[in-house]
């Protein structure tokens, strides 16, 4: 897979604001924030997109979700965020590594997009 602005945050040759790491993911502010809360958390290892993943991803897939609940929490959105994850251009992804937005704090309308 090629660099992405992704691997360019985790590898910090690009600034971000990063409010989570371990050894398995990064989670940052998104540079155009959709929510007062926007942050994308990111796994380190390198998955195009989740219709790239394969069942030997499932542990880490599951882990991503659970920074994403941990991340909106830290950030006092416990109880209402929203995670979405776009798959392929057509879907609305740009950065082709695999991310889940977390988005809280306004109200979000059903169905989206």
């Amino acid at each position: 897979m090629a660099d992405t602005v992704f691997q360019k945050i985790i590898d910090r040759e690009i600034d971000a604001d990063i409010v989570y790491e371990d050894d398995h993911c990064l989670a940052f502010h998104d540079l155009n924030p959709q929510a007062p809360l926007h942050v994308l958390v990111i796994p380190k290892q390198p998955i195009p997109r989740l219709a790239d993943a394969t069942n030997n991803d499932g542990d880490l897939l599951g882990y991503l979700m659970l920074t994403a609940r941990r991340v909106a929490a830290d950030a006092g959105y416990a109880d209402a965020f929203r995670l979405v994850v776009n798959n392929g251009e057509h879907a609305g992804q740009s950065v082709f590594h695999l991310h889940l937005h977390v988005l809280a704090g306004r109200a979000f309308g059903w169905p989206p997009g």
